[in-house]
């Protein structure tokens, strides 16, 4: 078994999961209230580095430069970052509850920045409590977050690779903190009629555009794995014959590729790529994109070599 692509059972981690993943809403609620608006909420993402989760350098509220938060997933701690080199680090331990952690991190932008204002209400999220509030989300196990780390890196560098030779618009890989997953978007350069008036679907899905992506799972799918879908999805999509055999999942309405069934074999990076290879060939047809950008999403004409 390849050691960099661990098991993540979710019934196992749920509760640290729930945690980790309140914690990302607020470095998410922080780049909507900071960063300019962008099209497709791109500028409410957060990227997935070698330290963990991090927003992009968000302009400080106070304009003496930029601020960075992480959630640094190797030493367990939240950092605030100032572009003038201060910051503030605030402990991510075991039993501490979201709601302490949230009161610290505003308070260490505010030192450091600048006094910003978030809307403290949860998205995306059974839950409902405000990130400032929320004693309920307390469990944070250390080896936990860390095998997480290491399997969402190895579904990163997998979407990276798929995005790459794209020559049509895309997104980097994004970390979205609503849906606490790694994804990455193809666009075909067309717009789109969204499928609700909801802010999110109305903002988001207004492009046509192929996800790739990758959760740990949740409690509507306890399963890690990665996933693809089209905007808007077209008759015929959930019909592909893919390689390797991922499948359509007609709850989600998404093509499903379970981490547990490839992460042991010899090379579980490739079949990953295969697989969303396969996918964005097939809703390239079906969704009739120009075949020059569909042709590229597989590397044709090549990469710079």
């Amino acid at each position: 078994m390849p050691a960099s692509w661990p098991a993540l059972p979710y019934e196992a981690w749920s509760a640290t999961c729930d945690t980790l993943h309140a914690h990302t809403q607020l470095l998410g609620k922080l780049a909507v209230a900071l960063a300019p608006p962008e099209p497709q909420l791109q500028h409410a993402a957060l990227r997935l580095t070698a330290r963990g989760w991090e927003t992009l350098p968000l302009p400080a509220p106070d304009g003496s430069g930029a601020v960075v938060v992480v959630l640094d997933l190797r030493r367990h701690e939240a950092v605030v970052e100032h572009s003038g080199g201060n910051l503030r680090s605030i402990a991510l331990s075991p039993k501490r509850p979201v709601g302490d952690v949230t009161r610290d991190v505003l308070k260490a932008v505010e030192a450091l920045a600048g006094p910003v204002q978030i809307d403290p209400r949860p998205q995306e999220v059974p839950w409902t409590v405000h990130l400032d509030e929320d004693h309920d989300h307390t469990t944070y196990d250390p080896e936990q977050v860390a095998t997480y780390f290491r399997a969402a890196t190895q579904a990163a560098l997998v979407l990276a690779t798929l995005r790459a030779p794209y020559r049509g618009r895309s997104s980097p890989v994004n970390a979205w903190w609503g849906t606490f997953d790694l994804a990455v978007s193809l666009f075909s350069g067309q717009p789109a009629d969204p499928p609700s008036n909801e802010f999110i679907m109305r903002n988001s899905a207004n492009a046509q555009q192929i996800e790739i992506g990758w959760w740990p799972g949740d409690a509507r799918y306890p399963h890690a794995a990665f996933y693809a879908f089209a905007v808007p999805a077209q008759e015929g999509l959930e019909a592909a014959t893919l390689s390797p055999p991922g499948r359509w999942d007609p709850g989600l309405k998404e093509y499903i590729l379970d981490w547990e069934d490839i992460r042991t074999s010899s090379h579980p990076r490739q079949r990953a790529v295969e697989f969303g290879r396969s996918v964005i060939d097939h809703a390239c047809t079906v969704c009739d994109w120009e075949p020059a950008l569909a042709a590229s999403a597989q590397g044709v004409p090549p990469p710079v070599v």
